[in-house]
């Protein structure tokens, strides 16, 4: 399946988003620390005005989780809502401006091996924003199709020695992406394609725990 960068998807989207029974982490005792990250949407670079989103490769030198693929986005500062906190950090991490008006929707709260619980938040981010990565923080950053992540074959769930629960994995060009970024790119595949789907039970591999 395609996806064309347009107007109709910006409406399929934001209505697909807005059908879906979010589920909220409601415990405001939690210790796990809140964080939001972007699916952001954009074209392709290629001249084919096929939908893609924007995917980084964490800069190599972090203290946690370098060199992984990651959806831009962090930690919230305190009093920080999840939308305020994923403006900010697209805008610190790509040069990416946006505002309340570009969010098309939220997903499920996802809670990580490594002490965060994590709203991803969808937005529609042009066709041709002008980026500006902080070498600090990103490594690289990539336009990934829609189409990608709607192949039946670009998801696969495997066993865990150190859990009972299953590892997601999303297919990404030559590339395996794990969770928490493929559990989260796994429902929004499954939203597009008009599925309620669940993935907070859904494992990260043990490199990411830490």
């Amino acid at each position: 399946m395609t996806y064309r960068f347009d107007k109709e998807l910006r409406r399929n989207v934001a209505g697909r988003c807005a059908a879906f029974s979010r589920l909220e982490a409601g415990d405001t005792k939690s210790p796990l620390k809140r964080a939001a990250v972007a699916i952001a949407l954009v074209a392709m670079d290629d001249g084919t005005q096929s939908a893609a989103f924007l995917l980084t490769r964490r800069a190599p030198r972090l203290r946690s989780h370098a060199g992984q693929w990651a959806l831009p986005g962090g930690r919230c500062d305190e009093g920080e809502t999840a939308a305020a906190a994923v403006l900010r950090e697209l805008d610190e991490e790509l040069g990416l401006k946006l505002t309340d008006a570009d969010m098309l929707g939220v997903l499920d709260d996802y809670p990580t091996r490594s002490g965060y619980l994590i709203t991803p938040i969808v937005l529609w981010a042009g066709a041709d924003p002008k980026l500006r990565p902080s070498p600090q923080e990103v490594a690289s950053v990539h336009r990934i199709p829609l189409q990608d992540i709607a192949r039946v074959d670009a998801v696969d769930f495997i066993a865990s020695p150190d859990s009972v629960r299953q590892v997601v994995r999303m297919k990404i060009g030559a590339s395996l992406v794990h969770a928490p970024t493929a559990a989260m790119l796994y429902q929004f595949r499954e939203i597009l394609a008009g599925r309620d789907t669940r993935v907070a039970d859904l494992e990260q591999p043990l490199f990411a725990w830490r």
